[in-house]
């Protein structure tokens, strides 16, 4: 069968965005200090743009001052011209280049090595950092340091050790190490006395027994610094010997009591670690055979451990929020004013359009100009009509959402955005972009726009009450329950609908879930 070349035409219609479109839907997306940066960079790559300073003058003042120059020129022109080199003090300003075999040097005849520029720089520490750095300084064999610096580079942001051993073996004997067992072995203890203590366990039980580990050496190296200290001690007479004395023998107590609180919390971990997590303080008791106020000792200083120990090195950095919108109250009635401090205000260049008209200007010079014209009214265009959409969406919020700014969250009602887009007449996806990432500063506090949106559930009298409410709601009734005795889901579901809120007991443990609040079972302290 011959194959053999067709043509087709074929008629259809789909929907295709200009670039100009494109960059209006991706202007209506960014918040105001993403819109200022994208500014910035529009000001720099286009020539036509240029930002209007405060200090700028006026076309008008611009007019007075060329006629002032020109009346001036004839004035300028007689005066007795100045040779400018001879106010010039060639020994203060060029005293190094004068002569170019001299230079100044220091006075011990060597220069010294000043520090480079980023040296002034500085970055948040990593968890790796922070464990690298500590590793340089112990004295290891090399493949032992090779080892641990593998363990420390498979640690997630918790401080786990997310690779297995026979990962971390193949690798070693990929670099040459004929057996990497031993040498993983011993890496993993020097890590385990690194700070944070913790990190490069497998799972959660092996973090908090590196932990107790780690506090009964300190522990223990406390009270040797303790011992040494009255070993070197020169008594004065024998009342300060008894004093010691007495001391030391309370000492000795406390000692061997904490020593008994950490087996205790030792053997937890390691066996009953199921109990602590259901709360059940009446089993754990009766598996450890102590008392209930050493077994809660115990428990005390389980809870004090730090189940993610890598956490506090891997922090994101604090995210800077501005508002770009403000509700502000005048008279009787709210108003929506937008944030434009700090935007660069811009306006087109006047001397490129003038370069258009001339007849003997290069003819691809002109048809670059047009173009970076045509992208200059383009977006500003497109930053208009940024801020009008923003503005009339914020004048629809303010009007549904009176009660929450006169009264708190209690006043807040259902919204959605399909109802506010056709209120003022927009597809639902343009007040999406509107309210995404953007804040608005009210009388009661700053809040993201898309706070305001919310799906209700039936509440009092046949009305609606928002998502973000009745969430509040069942997270009071759970706070405010007898810890030995929770509240079930039906429970909640039943005080919801005595509250007029209609409202299933799935519903209510949907959201429970939602808000990761355990359940009945789980929140029962026995």
């Amino acid at each position: 069968m011959l194959l053999q070349p067709k043509l087709n035409v074929k008629i259809s219609q789909r929907q295709v965005l200009t670039p100009g479109l494109m960059q209006m839907v991706s202007v209506l997306a960014l918040n105001k200090l993403e819109l200022r940066e994208m500014i910035n960079t529009e000001i720099v790559e286009n020539p036509v743009l240029e930002e209007i300073e405060s200090n700028d003058p006026s076309f008008e003042e611009l007019a007075g001052r060329e006629g002032d120059r020109e009346r001036s020129a004839e004035e300028t022109a007689v005066k007795e011209e100045k040779d400018p080199f001879e106010e010039i003090d060639f020994g203060s300003y060029f005293q190094e280049y004068l002569d170019p075999g001299f230079r100044t040097g220091n006075l011990g005849g060597e220069e010294l090595d000043k520090p480079s520029f980023e040296n002034f720089l500085s970055k948040p520490s990593t968890l790796t950092d922070h464990l690298l750095w500590q590793l340089g300084s112990v004295s290891l064999p090399d493949e032992v340091r090779s080892a641990a610096e593998l363990m420390i580079g498979n640690l997630d942001e918790n401080g786990y050790l997310v690779a297995t051993d026979e990962e971390l073996a193949t690798v070693l004997r990929e670099q040459g190490d004929e057996h990497p067992e031993a040498a993983l072995e011993e890496a993993h203890k020097v890590i385990g006395t690194l700070d944070p203590a913790g990190v490069g366990a497998r799972d959660l039980k092996e973090c908090l027994l590196m932990q107790l580990a780690a506090r009964e050496r300190e522990a223990e190296a406390a009270a040797e610094r303790r011992a040494a200290y009255r070993a070197q001690k020169e008594h004065e007479d024998d009342f300060s010997i008894e004093i010691d004395r007495r001391v030391e023998d309370v000492e000795k107590l406390a000692a061997e009591h904490r020593a008994c609180v950490m087996r205790i919390a030792d053997a937890i971990v390691q066996q009953h670690l199921a109990l602590l997590q259901k709360k059940d303080m009446r089993e754990l008791v009766k598996e450890c055979a102590q008392t209930p106020e050493t077994v809660q000792e115990a428990v005390d200083v389980i809870r004090s451990l730090d189940p993610r120990p890598g956490q506090r090195y891997n922090n994101t950095e604090t995210r800077l929020i501005e508002p770009d919108v403000a509700f502000v109250k005048r008279g009787d009635e709210y108003v929506v004013v937008m944030n434009e401090e700090d935007m660069p205000a811009l306006r087109l260049n006047a001397g490129y359009r003038r370069m258009m008209h001339q007849k003997d200007a290069d003819r691809d010079l002109k048809e670059y100009v047009k173009e970076r014209y045509r992208s200059a009214i383009q977006l500003l265009r497109n930053i208009e009509q940024r801020k009008n959409t923003i503005v009339r969406t914020c004048e629809a919020i303010v009007r549904r959402q009176h009660d929450f700014l006169e009264k708190g969250i209690d006043g807040l009602r259902p919204m959605m955005i399909k109802e506010v887009a056709e209120e003022i007449g927009v597809h639902p996806s343009t007040v999406s972009r509107a309210v995404s990432n953007k804040y608005v500063h009210t009388p009661q506090g700053v809040y993201e726009l898309r706070f305001f949106f919310s799906e209700g559930v039936n509440g009092p009298e046949g009305g609606d009450l928002p998502l973000v409410l009745l969430k509040r709601k069942v997270k009071k009734l759970i706070e405010e329950e007898d810890p030995r005795q929770p509240y079930t889901d039906d429970y909640l579901a039943a005080e919801l609908q005595r509250q007029g809120i209609q409202i299933t007991r799935r519903t209510v443990a949907k959201y429970r879930e939602e808000m990761q609040i355990p359940s009945t079972h789980k929140r029962r302290v026995r």
